[in-house]
């Protein structure tokens, strides 16, 4: 993900400090920098609203299917309400967990991985420095530019850390990582996504209640499936079909089981 913030003042600064207000070229080049810096902000936006889509995706097919089962076996409204009410607060509980536990496994990787890159510049610098001439070679980069640069990248050992997490093991920095917000955001999504097949039968007898249970929730996944769409890849009525159709699957699932617990119950 890239990054926003505290990154994006800092570049303001660097390059605050090294134009000259007079220049035309530098005043392009601000301009250029600060549509980048929002393209960047909005990028930041869109991720944290896949994971919203994608946390009430997944609350909203669990407890679709859950209830569809309970309402199909037992045909009473109050029990369909206990169990949906107890699989939301599971689920969203559950969600938020495994949200701040890989997040947070995610953020000490990298961060022990960069523990161990700036133990290999400090004790082992003409090696790194000669890893980052062999990138840029592969780069095409040669002569005297090909020494600038390295010369540059190696002598100060912020630049070289970030380059080498970066270049050599391909990782991103964990800056944005925030274990607390991605389960808070990921725990609220699955628990609004879990009441939205819920909701029908606060006001519905069980007959009424599962056709506009399944209306709104196939009409809500679809929704969610284009818009998660734009913020990442793919088109966005493929999109949306298939994140319905994931949903009637697991309506179909739980109809079926309902059907027959209902059978055996009888």
């Amino acid at each position: 993900m890239a990054k926003t913030g505290s990154k994006g003042e800092e570049m303001k600064a660097e390059a605050a400090a090294m134009a000259r207000p007079e220049s035309a070229e530098v005043k392009a080049a601000g301009k250029r920098l600060s549509r980048h810096l929002y393209e960047e902000h909005m990028q930041g936006a869109g991720e944290l609203l896949r994971q919203f889509i994608l946390g009430g995706q997944d609350g909203l097919v669990n407890v679709l299917g859950i209830i569809l089962a309970v309402a199909v076996a037992t045909k009473d409204a109050k029990v369909v309400l206990i169990a949906g009410l107890a699989a939301t607060f599971a689920e969203s509980i559950s969600m938020a967990a495994v949200a701040y536990t890989s997040s947070k496994a995610a953020r000490d990787h990298y961060l022990r991985e960069q523990e161990r890159e700036l133990r290999e510049i400090r004790l082992h610098n003409e090696d790194e420095a000669q890893e980052v001439r062999d990138i840029y070679v592969l780069r095409g980069f040669r002569g005297k530019l090909l020494d600038d640069v390295v010369k540059k990248i190696s002598s100060d050992e912020k630049e070289m850390l970030r380059f080498m997490m970066r270049e050599e093991l391909g990782m991103t920095e964990a800056e944005n990582i925030k274990p607390g917000r991605e389960a808070l955001m990921v725990g609220v999504s699955a628990m609004v996504g879990s009441l939205i097949p819920l909701a029908a039968f606060f006001f519905m007898p069980v007959a009424n209640a599962v056709p506009v249970s399944l209306v709104i929730s196939t009409a809500v996944l679809f929704v969610a499936g284009a818009v998660k769409a734009k913020y990442s890849v793919g088109n966005w009525l493929r999109t949306g079909f298939e994140m319905a159709a994931i949903g009637m699957l697991a309506a179909m699932a739980g109809y079926l089981v309902g059907a027959a617990l209902g059978a055996v119950i009888a």
